[in-house]
């Protein structure tokens, strides 16, 4: 599949207008403790259009060295969840984010870190950048960004800040 078309696949889930908001978390497994709380958390949605999607990480994922990308976190199999709260009105999104904020947090104690995939970071502090990274990497990425960028123009979503 070529890479525009994995960039494009959810494009029509979230169009223009609708009221969207997103947060993941990195498992290990589906542990009956994980079990229990999604089964619990999931029908308590209210927007028919909220999913819950689901990544599994392995195969080239692993086979990728750790300095060729800025992925961070270990070469482990695990699944990366993404909870999306879509919604047609901002009634319906207050609702849902706080449901995802929710299974969020309930699942923090059963996940990985609190790292997680940093283009899913709504809520960005500098304790969760450098969980998703690894000081190792980040402070490599924050060489690179002082190199390419040292007026930090691209500060965005979660910046790593040039040195």
């Amino acid at each position: 599949m070529p890479y525009t078309d994995l960039q494009q696949l959810l494009d029509e889930a979230t169009a223009w207008g609708f009221h969207c908001y997103e947060k993941s978390i990195e498992i290990d497994d589906f542990t009956e403790p994980v079990i229990e709380v999604l089964t619990e958390r999931l029908p308590q949605k209210v927007s028919p259009l909220t999913t819950l999607i689901v990544y599994r990480l392995d195969e080239a994922y692993l086979e990728t060295g750790e300095d060729d990308t800025a992925f961070g976190g270990r070469r482990v199999p695990r699944y990366e969840l993404f909870i999306f709260p879509i919604c047609t009105d901002a009634v319906q999104l207050a609702s849902d984010r706080a449901w995802a904020r929710g299974i969020w947090e309930d699942l923090r104690p059963l996940g990985r870190s609190v790292g997680g995939y940093v283009n899913s970071m709504t809520e960005v502090d500098d304790e969760r950048v450098l969980a998703a990274y690894g000081r190792e990497k980040l402070d490599r990425l924050a060489r690179i960004k002082a190199e390419y960028d040292p007026g930090n123009v691209f500060h965005r979503n979660v910046n790593i800040k040039p040195v």
